[in-house]
């Protein structure tokens, strides 16, 4: 299995990520693309990202009727995407939708199980689900295996029971990481790179850490050098 460093590009536009960018010196990376800069700068954005040899997890959470996320699923390969997921609420028959769409695209499709500024208390309290935080993350991580995805994305803390239930080759991503000496912002379930690696990650996403230090460059190496 390949394991990895993803660089969040939470900005605004062409131009804040193009900044960023810069700092690397055409160097390849695995960005992930989220809502803000897709919805933003729109599939052109992607489709030059690629040209310049980078890898792309375009994270869009899809979640809605199974043949519309089929028909989505087909118009977001045709982008030669590395990576996109899909809400693993939407259940079995849609993330089964999803995979048919991607047909034979080469995409590292992922189910999210539960979003990492989730706790257990509003699992509990706002979304009534009483299962507990660690048997709701490997339920959905068990369906998205029956449903033929190649992953998940989790917390670090699920990432080990994850590759326990569904086999090592079964991708988890882990978002909520961050540096030791970083604030956890909007996140509940956080790490740092040298745990992820010790609870068996396959990639980590590493916005905030990277994108907002001093020095993005040495930053991003550190957690290369920390997870890998």
């Amino acid at each position: 299995m390949d394991r990895g460093v993803i660089i969040a590009c939470d900005f605004s536009s062409r131009g804040e990520l193009e900044e960023f960018l810069w700092m690397f010196g055409g160097r390849s990376l695995f960005l992930k693309v989220g809502m803000e800069l897709f919805y933003s700068e729109g599939p052109d954005l992607v489709r030059k990202l690629k040209e310049r040899g980078h890898s792309i997890f375009l994270d869009l959470k899809l979640h809605d009727i199974p043949n519309t996320v089929m028909r989505t699923m087909k118009v977001l390969s045709a982008l030669r995407i590395d990576m996109c997921n899909v809400h693993g609420a939407g259940a079995v028959t849609m993330m089964r939708a999803a995979r048919e769409g991607a047909g034979d695209s080469g995409i590292k499709l992922l189910a999210v199980t539960q979003l990492t500024s989730i706790s257990e208390k509003q699992l509990r309290d706002e979304l009534l689900i009483d299962g507990g935080m660690e048997d709701t993350v490997l339920k959905y991580g068990i369906n998205a295996w029956e449903a033929g995805l190649d992953g998940v994305v989790c917390s670090t803390w699920e990432a080990e029971g994850i590759h326990r239930t569904c086999g090592q080759d079964f991708i988890t991503v882990v978002p909520g990481i961050r540096l030791r000496e970083d604030l956890t912002d909007d996140h509940s379930r956080v790490a740092t790179p040298e745990e992820a690696r010790k609870q068996g990650a396959d990639y980590i996403v590493v916005g905030r850490s990277i994108t907002k230090a001093n020095d993005p460059v040495r930053a991003y190496e550190r957690c290369l050098k920390e997870f890998l």
